[in-house]
């Protein structure tokens, strides 16, 4: 299996952590963010599931660029074999 090794940046585990603290974030956004915060520092991979919620956020004009930039976090921290 294929490991990814890509890890998610001090910046976006900033503005996951901003996302997560905030009562006017979604609950989309949040879950983004903690996918991308428990990726930070290890070697945990996106799930499939995350993936696929990543996938259709960046396909969407209803996010805000802010939730965007999590989705492309979470997305390039995925399983490569699955390739998304």
């Amino acid at each position: 299996m294929s490991k990814n090794t890509k890890k998610t940046s001090g910046k976006v585990a900033t503005l996951a952590a901003e996302t997560l603290n905030s009562s006017a974030s979604s609950a989309i956004a949040k879950s983004l963010a903690a996918s991308a915060l428990a990726q930070n520092g290890t070697d945990k991979q996106t799930s499939a599931e995350m993936e696929e919620i990543a996938g259709k956020v960046l396909g969407s004009d209803k996010y805000s660029e802010d939730t965007k930039a999590l989705a492309a976090s979470v997305l390039s921290q995925a399983n490569k074999e699955r390739g998304y």
